[in-house]
């Protein structure tokens, strides 16, 4: 009988002909944390809370150091064993006692069939056609030169420790496939954390790890099947109905299945339906059932089972996510737990023990390390790519202690030899990811491409070097958009909309007045540059075995992610030229990323779409009062019951990182739901500074579409509101509070916030200079000086000069008279670096006033300026945009 069968009779025997439990429960004295047959439900659910806690909480550390979950999953297993825990007198007869152990088992293998089950998920043989011939050649040196090196250790450790009534034949073969094996799944994971899915080396081991994976399990099934079996004869029909059975699912079982998905639409629709969840499991547990009762084990059955269901149009991630959840966070961790109640590194007592314990070590790594490595360099990778594979390749994690349990199911192993193979397998994972930084450091890193995997001026960056500057050209034809959330769609396609310059054409002519009143006469237009958008999707990779299947995916996921597929086919509607790239990556690598991916596609402008969340509602009143249309920073400061209440704070945080490090010009779209249609009234309160004066010339851009008029408005603080000043720009003063800090960056509670050098005389003069500069391009020079897309687009803007006492009330009350019947985005500049006058001490009186008690979040990411606007509950989109840091 097999181990999956043997452990449900003696959970049915457990719980046939036993007496009902009080029904009172602890009133009536019944103590929960007592083992009682006829309730076990109340044990498992104990040891379940403290299994779930002790794995999290060294999950939380070990992520610390870059080490995958696994590592705190066995580690959490050895520690709730007798190694440590188990000392405690009394804790294992209560929390893990043997009479309860039925139950605990049978739901870990149930957890592990499952499991398995989406490792064949994961294993997608496409991946071998990428760079065939070296993946082929590292995986079958990393099986031949380790399973020789494994039978050799293994007739050292049978003489030393293993009782003769083992056979040895069975034993040198086990020992053989344990070092021989490459954990899989871990391998995955480690690729994805490290971000070298896309390189060549992650490519090839990737691929080399498939083969080795699967020629590793049909091995290890081989060996179970020869030890289950009572004679010769039994083990030729075990084998032979096992190759029986995989052809049987692979072809005609497979063949059904797509079948039937294409026919519920599941396979077109890229998810399964109810009735496709129902036959998948199904057949996950039909599959485990039959190979447990032909004498192998039932976790081959569930990684048979993951190998015929499709991959296309992400149908298998789908499938992945409705079950991984409960899979990974209760099922899996209580198959360590009884992994480690068998794990007893105090039989580790002597000197022979620990001496072939870290032979055991020595031997798996350097068979793995050697042959890979070595087979990587003689096919024309570099030593540092080379020790990278071979280290990559030496990994165990859970595949190793899947197999070690088997064994030990088995009989093949006793409790010493199964403690010293553990330990070795924690050692080999433990040590994957810092022998893979050092021997293929990010600086080093080629994509599969051939592209660098760090912009080269990277450094340049980090030391505040200018590195590309920002365009001074009045038009900008390069575009970023990034695309993290479908409800940002919306708003990354307003925008591009308006750049798309529709006034202007090559056989156009320009007739309008000049300052003078008089007309311009016809002449020959400068063609309009064509707008180029560059779409990137960024994907949050997680632990889930569904984010990493999406990133060793992304290939296909590139051409069938809904949100990318609408924003192309948006581009094609409007005559953009639109083009896409999709990373899945951590969440906090993201700004890293953007950088990245502006630097390559030499992009001159990064947009941040920022839209209303699904709860918000628009404005339905215009009577000017707060409340209106629903802001996105609505979680910040107003309290919400149909929003998330972080994810406003979350992701300020992240556009202030990307203002912070991005090497180029930043424009952060706030969309307020407002229907935007053709005829849109672009607002801009100019102060001076190079982010204003970017702002202004990209709002001279966004009019060259004929349905886009502008307003800018040149405001002037005076110190009396009695006593109007010049506001010409010679209003020169000491810097404030907010202009004498020193320094890039600020350090906050909440996260990294961009400051700008210390001001002085010198500074603020050449940037006064600046802003007189480009204010007197657009309004003092002729329109024939412009060419003719921008004399276009200044026909359409209005220009003019206020003086207020109180600028940011000078604000609110534009934006308002501006409101009349048309769609209003404000744009603004994000900072007042090289500015004089501080709106600090305004912006809190307003915020008081209108009792919206915003939180620093607001005010560092949108500004004095956008956070009043917000405060105010002003009805306008907000377009905030900084200019390239190093540029400037």
């Amino acid at each position: 009988m097999g181990e999956f069968s043997r452990t449900t009779v003696e959970v049915a025997r457990s719980l046939v002909g036993r007496a009902a439990s009080g029904q009172g429960g602890v009133f009536s004295g019944d103590n929960p944390s007592k083992y009682n047959a006829s309730d076990p439900i109340r044990l498992w659910i104990i040891q379940l809370v403290i299994i779930m806690s002790m794995i999290q909480f060294l999950s939380l550390i070990f992520s610390r150091i870059r080490q995958p979950r696994v590592i705190a999953e066995v580690i959490g297993g050895v520690f709730l064993g007798p190694t440590v825990m188990g000392r405690i007198p009394g804790f294992t007869a209560a929390i893990f006692p043997g009479a309860g152990m039925p139950l605990l088992n049978l739901t870990a293998n149930i957890g592990l069939v499952l499991f398995l089950f989406l490792v064949g998920l994961e294993i997608d043989t496409r991946l071998m056609k990428r760079n065939v011939k070296a993946a082929v050649s590292i995986s079958v040196a990393g099986l031949l030169f380790p399973l020789g090196l494994g039978a050799g250790l293994g007739v050292g450790v049978y003489r030393e420790f293993i009782d003769p009534s083992v056979n040895f034949g069975y034993f040198v073969l086990f020992t053989a496939v344990a070092v021989g094996i490459t954990a899989f799944p871990v391998l995955c994971r480690i690729l994805t954390e490290l971000k070298l899915l896309d390189t060549t080396v992650g490519v090839v081991t990737l691929s080399a790890g498939v083969g080795n994976d699967v020629v590793g399990w049909i091995l290890l099934a081989l060996t179970v099947a020869l030890v289950n079996a009572s004679s010769g004869l039994t083990a030729l029909w075990v084998l032979l109905t096992s190759v029986g059975y995989v052809i049987f699912l692979i072809f005609p079982v497979k063949w059904a299945y797509i079948w039937l998905s294409r026919r519920t639409g599941s396979l077109d629709q890229g998810s399964p339906t109810t009735s496709m969840m129902t036959v998948t499991l199904l057949i996950v547990f039909i599959s485990a059932f039959f190979t447990d009762i032909i004498g192998v084990h039932p976790i081959f059955g569930g990684f048979l089972a993951g190998l015929i269901v499709p991959h296309e149009n992400g149908y298998a991630i789908s499938l992945v996510e409705k079950i991984e959840d409960l899979v990974t966070i209760l099922f899996l961790p209580l198959y360590f737990v009884s992994s480690g109640l068998n794990t007893n590194l105090g039989l580790l007592n002597n000197g022979v023990t620990w001496g072939y314990t870290i032979l055991i070590c020595l031997v798996s790594f350097s068979a793995k390390f050697l042959a890979c490595g070595a087979t990587a360099f003689a096919t024309g990778f570099n030593w540092r790519e080379a020790g990278a594979i071979g280290s990559l390749m030496s990994c165990k994690g859970l595949v190793e202690l899947i197999v070690l349990n088997v064994g030990l199911q088995a009989g093949v192993l006793d409790t010493r030899t199964f403690s010293m193979f553990v330990l070795h397998a924690i050692v080999l994972t433990f040590i994957t990811t810092p022998l893979v930084l050092l021997f293929y450091p990010s600086r080093v890193r080629v994509h599969a491409s051939g592209a660098n995997d760090v912009p080269k001026l990277e450094g340049e960056i980090e030391a505040g070097l200018p590195r590309k500057p920002s365009s001074d050209d009045e038009v900008r034809t390069r575009f970023a958009v990034v695309l993290d959330k479908i409800e940002q769609l919306p708003a990354a396609m307003t925008l591009s909309q308006l750049l798309q310059p529709s006034s202007v054409s090559t056989d156009t002519f320009i007739s309008s007045p000049d300052e003078k009143g008089s007309t311009l006469e016809e002449r020959t237009p400068s063609p309009v540059p064509r707008i180029s958008i560059d779409a990137l999707r960024l994907i949050e990779l997680t632990n889930r075995t569904s984010a990493v299947m999406q990133s060793t995916e992304s290939d296909s996921l590139l051409q069938s992610d809904s949100v990318l597929s609408i924003f192309r086919t948006f581009g094609r509607l409007n005559k953009l030229v639109v083009s896409t790239a999709l990373s899945v990556i951590p969440y906090d690598e993201f700004p890293a990323a953007i950088s990245h991916h502006v630097t390559g596609s030499d992009s001159q402008i990064v947009i941040l779409p920022w839209s209303r969340g699904p709860g918000a509602i628009a404005a339905s009143d215009n009577d000017g009062k707060t409340g209106g249309a629903r802001n996105p920073f609505d979680g910040v400061f107003q309290k919400s019951y149909t929003q998330d209440q972080t994810s406003s704070v979350v992701y300020s945080e992240l556009i202030r990182k990307v203002f912070l490090s991005c090497p180029t010009d930043v424009a952060l779209f706030v969309d307020r739901g407002l229907n935007h249609g053709p005829n849109q009234q672009l607002i801009l309160p100019f102060f001076g500074g190079p982010d204003d004066r970017l702002a202004l010339q990209f709002l001279v851009q966004l009019c060259v579409n004929t349905g886009v008029k502008g307003a800018v408005v040149w405001i002037t603080k005076t110190d009396n509101p009695l006593t109007p000043t010049s506001t010409a720009g010679s209003n020169l003063k000491k810097p404030t509070e907010d202009t004498s800090r020193t320094g890039t960056v600020h350090l906050t509670m909440a996260a990294a916030d961009t400051m700008y050098g210390c001001q002085n005389t010198e500074t603020m003069l050449a940037s006064e200079t600046a802003d007189n500069l480009v204010w007197n391009k657009y309004t003092s020079t002729p329109v024939s000086g412009h060419r003719a897309a921008i004399a276009s687009a200044l026909s359409r803007i209005t220009f003019s000069k206020q003086e207020a006492s109180e600028p940011l009330r000078a604000v609110l009350e534009l934006v308002r008279a501006e409101r009349s019947g048309v769609n209003v985005i404000v744009m603004m500049g994000r900072s007042r670096r090289m500015a004089v006058e501080s709106h600090k001490s305004e912006l809190a009186k307003i915020v008081a006033e209108k009792g919206a008690s915003i939180g620093s979040s607001v005010t560092k990411t949108l500004g004095d300026v956008g956070a009043a606007l917000v405060a105010d509950g002003a009805k306008a989109s907000l377009l905030v945009v900084q200019a390239a840091i190093a540029a400037s």
